[in-house]
């Protein structure tokens, strides 16, 4: 690794032109600042495009491409990656922010261990204006190297980076997704090399009605997504049955790994890891 490493910014956009400024402004203003952003916009429907242009105009580390197309998340996220040029890459959703030290926090992990194929840190819920409400409690430590590790718990969240050529050993995102991008790219990371826990909020994720996330009429889409990922997983890892049940679509892979991670042993002994690796 270089010692002041590219780091891209990736950013998979569709009509969020009203919370845009507020994110560049959180990257512009970053203490480390060898960084390009990678925006891919798919075909968003409410001319926020050229707004956008116009902005970043004069910034030469802003690189603006654009589907053919409407693809989706899966499809643009996987795009914003291939087009990407920094050894570490990280992405930012154009409604949400980050602290002014998150780039400089996390490449500082890559350069101390180069084991650490990716980093992420605890995250931090705000309201529709990004004022902080809390801290997300269920993101921690997590042991490397389990084969029956799913992040069932969400213990890895935002505000995620990873090596680029570290990706590119998996076999990418899933493209046809519609949501759990971001589960799936953990997942395949997790499984070629260490994980790297920043125990400090850098990453702001606003919560507003247009979010997919608060969206209850793509619950059940969501439910689909986040159960092909856990299939696909077992599927790479040569895991055919959980418990003794068989692994199959028919089941609620998400309801069975759910109880599997969360009996008073595995809490406890989860306990135990995070008292001695502080």
């Amino acid at each position: 690794m270089t010692k002041t490493p590219l780091f891209s910014v990736l950013v998979a956009y569709y009509n969020n032109f009203e919370f845009f400024e507020e994110f560049y402004r959180s990257v512009f203003n970053q203490t480390y600042q060898n960084f390009e952003i990678v925006l891919v916009d798919d075909c968003s429907t409410d001319h926020s495009l050229e707004k956008i242009r116009e902005i970043t105009a004069t910034d030469t580390r802003v690189r603006i491409f654009k589907n053919e197309k409407n693809e989706g998340v899966g499809f643009t996220k996987k795009k914003c990656i291939e087009l990407a040029k920094g050894e570490i890459c990280g992405f930012i959703d154009p409604d949400d922010a980050v602290s002014k030290d998150a780039l400089q926090l996390s490449i500082q992990q890559f350069q101390d261990r180069s084991e650490i194929v990716a980093t992420y840190s605890k995250i931090i819920f705000c309201d529709e204006n990004l004022k902080p409400l809390k801290v997300f409690s269920r993101t921690t430590k997590v042991k490397n190297g389990e084969k029956y590790f799913f992040n069932i718990n969400n213990e890895v969240s935002h505000f995620f980076t990873f090596r680029r050529e570290t990706y590119f050993k998996t076999v990418g995102i899933n493209e046809n997704l519609t949501s759990s991008v971001d589960f799936d790219l953990y997942l395949k990371l997790y499984e070629k090399g260490d994980f790297k826990y920043i125990p400090k909020p850098l990453y702001f994720y606003r919560q507003h009605r247009q979010g997919v996330s608060q969206d209850k009429t793509k619950k059940e889409k969501l439910h689909q997504n986040w159960r092909k990922v856990l299939l696909d997983t077992c599927a790479r890892r040569g895991i055919s049955n959980i418990n003794g049940l068989e692994i199959s679509a028919n089941i609620d892979i998400a309801k069975v790994l759910f109880e599997k991670e969360n009996t008073i042993v595995k809490k406890i002994q989860r306990r135990i890891f995070r008292l001695f690796n502080a």
